[in-house]
């Protein structure tokens, strides 16, 4: 694709790339394809390999724990500090991953961001604070009405970043999604 007379890239690459990572399946293909696609563009094009910011958001513990849950289950403080401790190895189990896609292509400097909080707001949070060039995210590809449900991560980082935001879908019928409403 050309633009204006030159190869789109054509100008310096980023220095700084944020990769948003979950445990999904999606967010480890928009990971790949920035590898595949920004760093080793600027590979090729004899530029230092910008630094790839992995970001994983954790799910905040709520503010307030009923004493009883719904099923009339009593949730102590052990059950609570389980997991606190369950949704810290989680977290490590997919940087650890992303880290370790990360190793076929040498010569990228990996930084890694874990913190607790609403995806939306993590994300774009530290792609101000790393001053990103860019986002690169994935899509899980719900139907509207699940993300007017759910709502669009991808969408509220598009709309709030300060830098652009690329959203990867998945090739052709590798999508896995759950079935559209």
């Amino acid at each position: 694709m050309e633009v204006a007379g030159g190869a789109v890239g054509a100008s310096s690459p980023p220095r700084r790339v944020v990769v948003a990572v979950d445990e999904s399946e999606e967010s480890m293909h928009a990971l790949s394809w920035c590898l595949s696609n920004v760093v080793s563009t600027a590979r090729a094009a004899a530029a230092p390999p910008p630094a790839v910011v992995l970001v994983h958001a954790r799910s905040p513990r709520p503010f307030y724990y009923p004493a009883v849950d719904g099923a009339g289950y009593l949730l102590t403080q052990q059950v609570m500090d389980s997991l606190d401790q369950y949704m810290a190895s989680a977290a490590d189990t997919v940087v650890t991953k992303a880290k370790s896609i990360c190793t076929a292509f040498p010569g990228v400097r990996v930084e890694t961001c874990v913190e607790k909080g609403d995806p939306r707001d993590v994300i774009c949070g530290a792609a101000e604070k790393a001053c990103a060039d860019m986002v690169v995210m994935g899509s899980h590809g719900y139907g509207f009405l699940q993300r007017a449900l759910l709502g669009s991560v991808s969408n509220h980082c598009v709309q709030n970043c300060k830098c652009p935001v690329v959203v990867v879908k998945r090739p052709g019928g590798e999508h896995q999604a759950a079935p559209r409403i």
